[in-house]
């Protein structure tokens, strides 16, 4: 039974020109878990805000929107606000009360629910959910993973039918994210909610979903199940969707010919079986770079024994915080949530005062007056990219870095930059108008025009389609090759263990290892790759990435 039907679904924003969505026509069937993927800015989560009426973005909206057989706008309120669930993409977006007991109970107090009934949900919800320790908290206290779970919560709590999820897992870390995918698993099949969840992050979706839908453009280009949608992709060589399967899939795809849907591997485990299938003597080759101690230059930045803490009653957020990045370096820093990454970004700018210890950047401390020279040199681009905007226009924002930068060649680069991040199409619209990946990008395009010595970046990938985030990787490859340094901020293993010189994990306030990201990432069960997962013990090379495996496996 269509738990959702919608209708040839038009929708173009005011004083556009074209539809970000059209004629788009889907069957949504009670207890589906429906997968949704495509580049930024397709049209996503416009569709998603649509069926959550009172998320409805305005503009002009045609076709129908039925739910239960019913047309949305002829739904009581109430009823609506209860049975179609949301959680957005950034958790602190949807958290309204301070404590967290509070926010659980609010949507239930605005409803008029007695007492009682509110103590029952709750139990039996927290125990559901393990939260009780955090009850007592402030909700600005909790990781980036506790506060996703603590809105996933406080929507079940008024009981959905639906649940729809705008890219939840974009700023978790990779054990976070886990537990929110499993716990999504859960609820689909032990309770029946019908489930409908945008995400570029597809590596391990294809295997729970029971149908994903890839949209480009404002319209469905493909839906299916996910082996048979694999399948035709391969088929039907559509390059521009193909990043968007799982790695070990694509392994599969590329090594097995001829292959059927059914056995195309999803998941750890099917790989592993696929993998004992091959008979060959393949031998790990080692790396051929030379490994003679070479002379490494100075420092860029240099961190020392560095104490944080936001306030005195509040515990120490770094403690004993060292680290050296040097000039030309590629170097990434990846922990949980709440370990002191975005932190060690603003301190090494001279954003925060530091209880303890030194920041040098280009040899000068960061809390000297010269440092407005010091920041000439550098581009720190936020998590939240959209503080970063102060014009009404994109072309505005890219024109005035050219002009507060003294841009040589600046409309050549302009353009250089418009094209290789796909935002021509942006330059007139203002940045509150665009996807959460467009705006990404479009503040990456004016951090890098401005031509900067050393770059800081704060989860660059979080918004960006896996498309965009190749072509962001090889840009950001060109400008290392070409002397830039980098400071990267990732919960993106994949990404890191991809373009990285040099990776450092995060814990109790400093980096407890760092090296190379095959001396960081191999063999771990959570910060690794899905590649790497399958592959290691094995007869065949151990690898980090799909392009590894392709320069190692000859079958490939």
């Amino acid at each position: 039974m269509e738990i959702l039907k919608i209708m040839n679904l038009s929708f173009q924003f005011p004083d556009m020109n074209k539809e970000v969505l059209s004629e788009i026509s889907l069957d949504v069937i009670e207890g589906e878990f429906l997968v949704i993927g495509g580049p930024s800015g397709c049209g996503k989560t416009t569709l998603l805000r649509l069926l959550k009426k009172e998320l409805a973005p305005v503009g002009t909206c045609k076709g129908e929107i039925l739910y239960k057989g019913k047309p949305l706008e002829k739904w009581d309120e109430r009823a609506l606000l209860e049975e179609i669930g949301f959680v957005f993409q950034d958790p602190d977006n949807q958290i309204v009360m301070d404590d967290v007991m509070q926010e659980l109970v609010f949507g239930l107090e605005n409803l008029g629910y007695s007492t009682n009934e509110m103590r029952k949900r709750v139990a039996e919800m927290v125990h559901f959910f393990g939260i009780e320790n955090v009850l007592t908290e402030k909700a600005s206290q909790l990781s980036g993973g506790q506060k996703q779970l603590l809105n996933l919560v406080s929507v079940l709590l008024l009981k959905p039918k639906v649940l729809l999820l705008d890219e939840p897992t974009s700023q978790l870390d990779p054990i976070a994210a886990r537990d929110l995918i499993r716990m999504l698993e859960r609820l689909n099949k032990e309770m029946g909610i019908t489930i409908i969840l945008v995400e570029h992050r597809l590596e391990e979706l294809f295997a729970i979903a029971d149908r994903v839908l890839l949209m480009k453009e404002g319209r469905i280009r493909h839906e299916g199940m996910s082996q048979g949608l694999i399948q035709s992709l391969y088929l039907a060589k559509e390059e521009q969707f193909i990043p968007y399967t799982p790695s070990i899939a694509r392994l599969y795809m590329e090594t097995e010919h001829p292959f059927t849907n059914t056995t195309i591997p999803l998941t750890v485990k099917d790989g592993r079986s696929w993998l004992r299938t091959l008979s060959t003597d393949l031998y790990n080759k080692l790396d051929e770079a030379d490994q003679n101690e070479k002379q490494l230059p100075e420092p860029i930045l240099s961190a020392e024994n560095v104490f944080f803490q936001y306030d005195k009653k509040s515990p120490l957020i770094l403690k004993d915080f060292s680290v050296d990045v040097r000039k030309g370096e590629f170097f990434t820093l990846v922990g949980g949530n709440g370990s002191g990454k975005t932190t060690v970004l603003k301190a090494c700018i001279g954003l925060l005062k530091l209880q303890r210890g030194n920041i040098r950047l280009f040899g000068e401390k960061t809390n000297q007056r010269k440092k407005i020279r010091i920041h000439e040199k550098i581009a720190y681009l936020p998590q939240n990219p959209r503080s970063f905007f102060m014009f009404d226009q994109i072309e505005k924002e890219l024109l005035d870095v050219i002009e507060r930068k003294n841009v040589e060649n600046g409309s050549e680069k302009m353009a250089e930059i418009v094209e290789v991040f796909e935002i021509s199409h942006l330059l007139r619209k203002h940045p509150y108008d665009c996807s959460g990946g467009e705006i990404q990008k479009i503040a990456l395009a004016c951090m890098l025009l401005g031509g900067p010595e050393l770059l800081f970046i704060d989860e660059p990938t979080k918004g960006l389609d896996p498309i965009s985030k190749q072509k962001f990787g090889e840009l950001l490859r060109t400008l290392h090759k070409e002397g830039l340094t980098i400071v990267l901020v990732t919960h993106d293993i994949e990404f890191a263990a991809k373009y990285a010189d040099r990776c450092a994990m995060m814990f109790d306030g400093r980096i407890t290892v760092d090296g190379t990201p095959g001396e960081l990432f191999k063999g771990n069960y959570f910060y690794t790759t899905a590649i790497n997962r399958v592959t290691r013990e094995s007869h065949m090379p151990d690898v980090l990435t799909l392009e590894e495996a392709f320069i190692k496996w000859p079958v490939c």
